[in-house]
């Protein structure tokens, strides 16, 4: 695993147990950064999300790492207390939380300004079809793919596993309330 990558990830990836997996993980990651005009220190600094406005001071990778920790405290709580009914396979959905947003890199670019946009290639494919290209291309395998491609409205026309639909929420519900709340 490269410097930047254990600079963004280090601690999460060690969350997941098979080592395969984790190396897989942190491979797609160092793929992204590689093609990206963005470093690690950019998604320590941007926005989240272009949908907001240019004053948010929540950052990409507070988002993403809120997802990850929101996600693996589901999963568990879900193995704890379903009697096995509902099953939550650990290293998938913490994997799959890890990446679903991996194909921004690609979907973003920096104006003179420095200030973060929309790349031409992100307005032809959105992140969930380039992180799926950047994981397979890393060797993810299909059921944490499954997940970066399901996480978003892409999502919302097949079935999803019971990971995907985690990543999905945990998602969406740290996302809606700063694009669409109810302010009284």
């Amino acid at each position: 695993m490269n410097k930047e990558v254990k600079k963004l990830w280090g601690k999460e990836l060690l969350w997941i147990d098979d080592e395969v997996l984790r190396n897989k993980t942190a491979k797609t990651w160092e793929l992204a950064l590689e093609r990206s005009v963005l470093t690690a220190n950019d998604l320590n600094r941007i926005p989240f999300t272009l949908l907001v406005g240019p004053d948010l001071k929540v950052t990409f990778m507070d988002h993403k790492r809120s997802v990850v920790h929101i996600a693996r405290n589901a999963g568990q709580k879900i193995n704890q207390m379903y009697h096995g009914e509902l099953t939550v396979d650990m290293d998938v959905l913490i994997a799959g939380a890890i990446l679903a947003d991996v194909g921004k890199l690609l979907e973003y670019v920096l104006d003179d300004e420095k200030n973060i946009v929309q790349s031409t290639y992100g307005k032809y494919l959105r992140h969930p079809f380039s992180g799926v290209s950047l994981a397979e291309e890393a060797g993810v395998p299909a059921q944490v793919c499954h997940i970066i491609a399901t996480h978003a409205g892409e999502g919302n026309i097949v079935k999803r596993t019971t990971e995907a639909y985690i990543v999905h929420h945990t998602d969406f519900m740290t996302f809606l309330p700063f694009k669409e709340r109810l302010t009284i």
